[in-house]
């Protein structure tokens, strides 16, 4: 690190130069990249998707989509009754009116199930081709003017579906520039009050750079292979905070080494042997958990993997090379005026570190306490999709849902289970995939738009919608008994896509966290030179990660907090991939704090403190930094939690949550505690281990007691 900064410094114009066209060229193919990101959730290789890719062979729609429902609703004093023609042509009008899409009505399947109990509305399944890109729209619009044109005189017609419910209401919410502008005037501001001066645009122009650097390195990545659409709001939103955080940590030591007495040149190399060598280590711990997507047999994570490695890559780069540079050239003069100095520890934190080493074992026994506590909610979770009420509040959607509902329709009519069969046996598959439990009608079209080839695509109704890991049980039925049924070409829709998620993903998961947790371990062993200190960090991550996963039952699944803060109902199941990437993303941020307060320990304890001392120094030093960094993180998840989308909300929330967790309850209680309790194990490090990583051997002070007096308060 001494070498890089020295480097830095002599060229650090050309640097600038270097950073400043590379933010140009960014901003320039930032709209490029945001164009070429895809909307693809399928499961290569499992049988759901083998099934949806044939039905979307035979029929050109529907498979690995929901339907449309699009009602008829008659005036007061009329019912369907009589009306059965007008009705059919209207739905025939959607039918020709919007291109390749297949209804699905009374009217070619000679089923009354297409009625309300009143009798005075009538609906329609309109399946359609799956969106590939985010400029594609879906076709709620097509769908209810072509309707509305065709429609009985008086009639009011309506247009719901889990997609048109999961869009929300009409407002669309915030894009990402402005989603990225509310979480950057949040971090402005907590900046301004850590530094005091003008340095707090420092590491926010460090986040613009970053993020900008991320899709300019992300748009190559979209010509090697697909990439999601979730993967914009990450570069935004956690690209910015983690690119702050890092400016934060260098920039802070920096200031704390001029406080010290040292010249320029020398603070800023002394604060990147020290901060930048955290920087680079929580960098790749980062890295290292979204990697691990990769070892994923689904392609979108995969891509969120591929995609959001470049987040931590791109902030580490330019925090090392820019914020050096800027600082060994006006880093004084913006440094204005110059209120907080850095010169002694934050009496505020030594206090509350002096505290909690003098009640260490009160204060692992309370943070476990907590934990433990939001890990008995963890045990009831339910992993699946949103329920179709808790997706949106208002709109016309939710409105046309209401009718059905009201009407006796079942709420199954939105994820029906579409089963192609050979078409001279479709009448015998529907009759006997229809005796399932569960399933209230199966349907069998007629018309050219449900049958090519001799294939049919036979439509089956459950009861209820499969959205949850509990409900999908009838798609287990179905998909069983389908096995044994001659005619079955192939089972697909929303419920055996969860089926296959659960079975490909977190099969998979234990491989995925062992990955994870053995590089991190590694890694920070050569990090802390310590054997305990990263079995202990990569331990309390997943003990934390469990705790957030809690809190996600709590607060969105049982609705303890969703109504009252987001106006959305308990959604009663936790959305499939999002544990994934909470996961993926919650276990690098969270040691970023790790890696931030230990490394600073374990420098005060090689200069010669106890190990309660190193503790206390550490904490009074990297407390308000740790603090400062997860408010802002948090307010870049809760600009992202004002999204439109449910799905969106739960990750940014429980991201958010995760990150509040760990900078409390964990890493100011258990971390200084536990490692007060540790003692001089701590430090050991076995010469061979020493030897075979490349580091120097670390032992503990020979004059250090087992039980180390506890220093008093001031």
């Amino acid at each position: 690190m001494r070498a890089w900064a020295e480097f830095v410094l002599r060229h650090r114009r050309w640097v600038m130069v270097f950073w400043l066209v590379i933010m140009v060229a960014g901003g320039i193919s930032a709209g490029k990249t945001s164009d070429r990101l895809t909307i693809d959730f399928s499961l290569p290789g499992q049988p759901g998707t083998q099934a949806a890719d044939m039905i979307v062979k035979a029929v050109g729609n529907g498979g690995n989509t929901t339907p449309m429902l699009a009602t008829v609703t008659m005036p007061e004093g009329q019912t369907i009754t009589g009306n059965e023609d007008a009705i059919a042509k209207a739905f025939e009008a959607v039918g020709a009116g919007v291109p390749n899409v297949r209804v699905i009505d009374e009217a070619n399947t000679g089923d009354k199930a297409f009625r309300t109990k009143d009798d005075r509305t009538a609906y329609a399944m309109v399946f359609y081709p799956f969106p590939q890109t985010l400029t594609e729209q879906l076709p709620t619009e097509p769908i209810r003017t072509a309707l509305e044109a065709s429609a009985p005189p008086g009639a009011t017609v309506g247009v719901t579906g889990i997609d048109a419910l999961a869009v929300g209401d009409e407002s669309g919410g915030p894009g990402v520039l402005t989603e990225t502008l509310l979480g950057g005037v949040g971090a402005f501001l907590v900046l301004a009050f850590v530094f005091a001066s003008l340095l707090a645009f420092l590491p926010m122009v460090i986040a613009a750079v970053s993020i900008l650097a991320t899709f300019l390195m992300l748009l190559p990545l979209t010509y090697l292979t697909d990439v999601s659409f979730i993967v914009q709001f990450l570069v935004a939103l956690v690209g910015l905070g983690v690119a702050i955080d890092y400016s934060l940590l260098l920039v802070t030591r920096w200031r704390e080494e001029r406080d010290h007495g040292k010249e320029n040149h020398a603070a800023v190399v002394a604060a990147m042997e020290t901060a930048g060598h955290a920087v680079l280590f929580s960098g790749l711990t980062v890295a290292i958990g979204l990697l691990a997507l990769i070892v994923l047999p689904v392609p979108f994570m995969r891509s969120i993997g591929l995609g959001g490695a470049l987040i931590p890559f791109a902030s580490v780069l330019v925090t090392l090379s820019l914020t050096p540079a800027i600082l060994g050239g006006i880093g004084p003069r913006v440094d204005w005026p110059k209120i907080r100095h850095e010169n002694v520890a934050s009496p505020g934190w030594s206090r509350w570190a002096r505290l909690v080493v003098r009640r260490r074992w009160a204060a692992a026994g309370v943070a476990f306490l907590a934990l433990g506590l939001l890990f008995v909610a963890f045990l009831g979770i339910k992993i699946g999709s949103a329920s179709s009420d808790s997706l949106a509040t208002t709109g016309p959607a939710v409105t046309t849902l209401h009718t059905l509902e009201q009407g006796g329709v079942p709420t199954g009519a939105l994820t029906p289970i579409e089963v192609l069969t050979e078409s001279d046996r479709a009448t015998s598959v529907a009759d006997t995939l229809g005796q399932i439990a569960g399933i209230d009608a199966a349907l069998v079209p007629t018309g050219e738009s449900s049958s090519a080839n001799g294939q049919t695509v036979v439509v089956l109704i459950p009861h209820e919608e499969t959205v949850n890991s509990q409900s999908i049980e009838v798609v287990k039925r179905v998909t069983s008994a389908a096995d044994n049924t001659p005619g079955v070409l192939g089972v697909a829709g929303l419920g055996t896509a969860q089926v296959d998620f659960l079975h490909a993903v977190y099969g998979n998961f234990p491989l995925m966290l062992t990955l994870i947790a053995l590089l991190t371990f590694v890694l920070l062993v050569r990090a802390f030179r310590s054997l305990l200190l990263p079995f202990k960090a990569v331990v309390l991550n997943l003990i934390s990660l469990t705790a957030v996963y809690g809190a996600m039952v709590l607060f969105w699944q049982k609705g303890y907090g969703s109504d009252a803060l987001f106006g959305i109902p308990a959604t009663g199941a936790v959305t499939f991939w999002v544990p994934l990437m909470v996961f993926a993303f919650l276990f690098g941020l969270s040691m970023d704090y790790e890696v931030f307060i230990l490394s600073r320990i374990r420098e005060e304890y090689d200069d010669g403190h106890s190990t309660n001392e190193a503790v206390i120094e550490g904490i009074g030093r990297t407390g308000r930094l740790v603090t400062s960094a997860a408010l802002i993180l948090f307010l870049a998840f809760a600009a992202l939690a004002s999204g439109p989308g449910t799905d969106l909300k739960i990750m940014a929330t429980a991201l958010g949550f995760g990150i509040l967790l760990d900078a409390t309850i964990v890493r100011s209680l258990l971390v200084p505690s536990l490692v007060s309790l540790f003692g001089k194990w701590n430090w050991y490090l076995p010469d061979w281990v020493a030897r075979l990583l490349r580091v120097e051997p670390s032992h503990p002070h020979a004059e250090e007691p087992e039980r180390e007096p506890v220093p008093a308060a001031d």
